[in-house]
């Protein structure tokens, strides 16, 4: 199971709680990033771009601690830049699990067979290991070779101590179903607990926008490896509508407030993905942030984004509203045949504004107020 039942029962409870309290807009997975710095400049991603005031910039451990009950969040994601390159990240990971929050620990792993007596395994703690495919297109995407082969090597490390351990992987344009499959197949033989595989989206930050799948695309894409897949026992992390939404037989509208980002400039709106500003807490962030402006449909920059820190939080309060429809999927496997379901109409969509060097000297100047 790619999701442990402890967690799918904790996230579903907390579903239908914020459902019955009346609340439109509830967080499942806080995206926390204590940092921006990396050690590899991959094509796909444009965090270490930003000045060094803010590549030095750390969340210290009661600025997590902080975020993550202030949100309520079942589940924290611990994203960056790499968040081993943090000296307190294991302050951080044994501070959230104490308060029974499920952590995902993303890593390109780099560093984590150095790292690894740092962690201990728990239920509630899982890494989150970046292979975007096989050798050659995994150190392709990642602009470095040898790292396909030292991230497996950490996969290897980490299961042999008894930890969890999820891969994540970005599908861009071109990919290939069958090598797809053939990735998937490797990771499967690595025995890791559950793949998360995500379609690529352009947003503004990363530095190759050139690569990344329209929603046509992600759709055509998810059905060929989702058919080639058939009988081949590959355990995602994921909900099964949400395969099924990328496999285009939903028709979903982007919740980002399910996926709310705290960064070291503060709660990043709309999304992880989109930086339009941020908010000093995470009521402001939900209270002052004009959702209904964002999503397919309502602003040009989300046009083709398909991606989980949008979705998957639809998918999931639509499986609690019909889990017969969920389970059918989920047994049966998403539909690959026939026509999709429609797209929501691109009608009226606002143009994007060139706001991303304004929010930049934003964060900047919060940096500096947070100093003082």
């Amino acid at each position: 199971m790619g999701i442990p039942l402890r967690q799918s029962l904790r996230i579903g409870l907390h579903v239908i709680g914020r459902h019955l309290s009346g609340d439109r807009r509830y967080p499942l997975v806080l995206m926390l990033e204590p940092l921006f710095r990396c050690n590899l400049a991959c094509a796909g991603c444009g965090k270490i771009d930003y000045p060094d005031k803010a590549l030095n910039a750390r969340l210290s451990v009661d600025d997590c601690i902080a975020a993550a009950m202030e949100s309520g969040a079942p589940v924290v994601s611990i994203a960056g830049g790499e968040p081993l390159l943090h000296r307190e990240i294991e302050q951080i990971v044994k501070a959230l699990i104490q308060r029974k929050k499920f952590v995902y620990l993303c890593s390109n792993g780099l560093l984590m067979e150095k790292k690894l007596d740092l962690f201990e395994p728990s239920p509630y703690f899982t890494w989150q290991v970046h292979l975007d495919g096989s050798r050659e297109e995994h150190d392709l995407a990642v602009s470095q070779e040898g790292t396909f082969d030292r991230a497996v090597a950490a996969i290897q490390a980490a299961k042999a101590r008894g930890f969890r351990v999820n891969i994540n992987c970005t599908l861009f344009h071109g990919a290939d179903p069958v090598k797809v499959a053939a990735f998937l197949d490797e990771v499967k033989a690595l025995k890791v607990d559950g793949i998360t595989v995500s379609p690529g989206y352009a947003y503004e930050r990363a530095p190759d926008t050139e690569h990344f799948l329209n929603r046509h695309n992600t759709r055509t894409l998810f059905r060929d490896i989702l058919r080639l897949g058939r009988g081949r026992g590959w355990t995602f992390s994921q909900s099964s509508l949400f395969l099924d939404f990328l496999a285009g037989n939903q028709t979903y509208r982007c919740a980002p407030w399910g996926f709310p980002t705290r960064n070291v400039f503060g709660w990043q709106r709309p999304c992880y993905l989109l930086n339009e500003g941020h908010a000093d807490s995470y009521k402001s962030l939900i209270e002052e942030t004009d959702w209904d402006s964002y999503g397919t449909g309502n602003y040009e920059k989300c046009a083709d984004c398909m991606m989980h820190c949008g979705y998957e939080s639809t998918a999931v309060a639509d499986t609690i509203a019909h889990p017969l429809k969920a389970l059918a999927v989920a047994l049966l496997g998403p539909q690959l045949d026939g026509p999709m379901a429609p797209d929501i109409p691109l009608d009226g969509q606002r143009p994007a504004s060139d706001v991303y060097s304004k929010v930049v000297e934003e964060g900047l100047a919060y940096l500096d107020r947070a100093a003082s």
